[in-house]
């Protein structure tokens, strides 16, 4: 055993975080962390690793531990991906029978999660907690999930998949269960209210037993009464000792309104013709012919620094090669979530721009996680996750037919992705989004535009039919170092930028050195 902890409790100020009886990590084990943002997931990282001291209970560790932290954007001479390569590089290169690693995969593009689960799964030898919200990581690296709901822990063995199929049996075994306890409710009461009928009637002797006289008819219909009332009581001692079961919340459906789609629907509404793609004097694309249809979702798709959002951006501010059907109606996701009003509610976000009606406009929030007076916090208070939720609730119900979203999964919970994924599957308009959350890509995407080799590349078809296609044979070693000498130089360069010293550019023309060496 690595660690053991007993009796965790931790508050945050007057609320309970997460109050844990007992969990134990050995090695080899390899769990995922998951639950709704706010949870304390980050907060249990923490305690486990040493570095925040709980309200109560104990944690003993007999092995060292490495925490990998939750990492921030880029400070502009290292962007956030090269943070996140940086870090995981130093916290592998550590002796560590244990690795706790918050969210490692963010700012990752495709390409190097696919290197960390490769690291992780076949060169880590030590046990592994991570938080993620990338479920295809967590399928790909995880033999336990370990969920945090409501303060409580939960174990679940297998990997994310497994965890949602037993989460999904669950919540079918609970409606069949509700199911059951209405009906046998159903038909006790209707037994008692027959029973209590009866018995109201037995006070009331027919005329043809009235005729017999007052003697007889008497004890007969008392008697009558008494053993009427006697089953009633018994039915309502069943009633009361009937073990109530609680309603399951289902997911609502949704019926927008459409009018705005039906102009656009299957016909061209975006042509890019001939256009060149660059930032800061680096070609990123040449020559890029592509078209979206009404009614597409589309997954701009490649590595970090690629162009996806340079892309996107072209799209949703116009060039002269980009042409837009005069039907087409365009909102935006963007990071900095601009359109929010700080000072309003969250409904009163959603219904500024809406053209759905009410019941609609708050399905969606209740679907994103905001139900019943949650809809009336105002949007300063709200979480990042919580920002990004009303935002995009903002959009999919707004008179837009095309929906253009830049990593709209970032800072959202799983339970907030999985929404997000179902909404724009039934989102009858047209969705053009970049995202590295493969998962979501393989549900939602119709086509792919992957942007790689100075190219845009235009495919029909989902994301599975597209790997397929593109199918290779796994990193070999010289390839893994290669990438391994690309972090290394360009953590280099970022320092020799700031402290320059004759030690860094030894160093960087040992790298290029080597580099080449394999190359050739």
């Amino acid at each position: 055993m690595l660690l053991k902890a007993n009796q965790l409790k931790v508050f945050r100020k007057d609320r309970l975080l997460f109050d844990i009886e007992e969990l134990a990590i050995h090695q080899g084990d390899r769990i995922g962390l998951v639950g709704t943002n706010g949870s304390g997931k980050t907060t249990l990282l923490h305690v486990l690793a040493g570095q925040e001291t709980p309200d109560s209970g104990t944690v003993a560790a007999t092995a060292v531990c490495t925490l990998l932290p939750q990492l921030k954007q880029g400070d502009g001479r290292q962007s956030g991906g090269e943070m996140t390569q940086t870090y995981i590089e130093r916290a592998l290169s550590r002796p560590s029978a244990l690795l706790l690693a918050d969210e490692p995969t963010t700012h990752l593009d495709t390409e190097h999660i696919e290197w960390l689960e490769d690291k992780l799964r076949h060169h880590y030898q030590g046990a592994l907690i991570v938080v993620s919200h990338d479920r295809a990581f967590l399928d790909a690296i995880c033999t336990e999930i370990w969920e945090l709901d409501h303060g409580k822990l939960h174990h679940y063995r297998g990997n994310y998949t497994h965890f949602a199929q037993q989460k999904e049996l669950a919540h079918r075994q609970q409606v069949e269960a509700y199911e059951a306890y209405t009906q046998k409710k159903k038909q006790l009461e209707h037994a008692l209210e027959k029973k209590k009928k009866k018995a109201d009637k037995a006070t009331k002797p027919s005329q043809k037993v009235k005729s017999s006289g007052p003697k007889i008819a008497k004890p007969y219909y008392a008697n009558k009464q008494k053993k009427l009332e006697k089953t009633a009581k018994s039915i309502e001692t069943r009633m009361e000792k009937l073990e109530k079961v609680e309603k399951v919340k289902d997911i609502q459906p949704i019926q927008m309104t459409q009018h705005t789609m039906k102009e656009v629907a299957s016909r061209t509404i975006l042509r890019v013709k001939n256009v060149d793609g660059k930032a800061g004097g680096k070609v990123l694309w040449k020559q890029a012919n592509v078209e979206v249809r009404g009614g597409d979702k589309v997954a701009i798709i490649g590595k970090n620094g690629s162009g996806k959002t340079t892309f996107l951006r072209m799209l949703v501010n116009g060039h002269p090669g980009v042409t837009r059907s005069e039907a087409v109606k365009l909102a935006y996701f963007r990071q900095d979530l601009s359109g929010l009003k700080a000072d309003e509610s969250i409904l009163q976000n959603a219904l500024k721009e809406a053209v759905q009606d009410e019941t609609v406009v708050r399905t969606v929030l209740a679907r994103l996680g905001f139900r019943g007076d949650d809809v009336h916090k105002p949007v300063e208070v709200l979480s990042g996750g919580e920002r990004v939720k009303t935002m995009l609730a903002s959009l999919l119900v707004s008179d837009a037919n095309v929906l253009m979203l830049d990593e709209p999964t970032n800072f959202l919970d799983l339970a907030a992705v999985e929404a997000l994924e179902g909404l724009l599957k039934d989102y009858p308009g047209t969705v053009v989004f970049v995202s590295h959350d493969r998962r979501l890509i393989e549900e939602v995407a119709t086509r792919i535009f992957h942007i790689h080799e100075e190219r845009i590349e235009a495919f029909d078809g989902t994301y599975e039919a597209y790997k397929q296609k593109e199918e290779k044979p796994a990193m070999t070693n010289r390839e893994e170092e290669l990438l391994l000498i690309d972090m290394q130089l360009s953590e280099v360069l970022s320092r020799l930028s700031i402290e320059p010293s004759q030690e860094l550019e030894e160093t960087f023309q040992a790298l290029l050195k080597q580099k080449k060496s394999l190359e050739s």
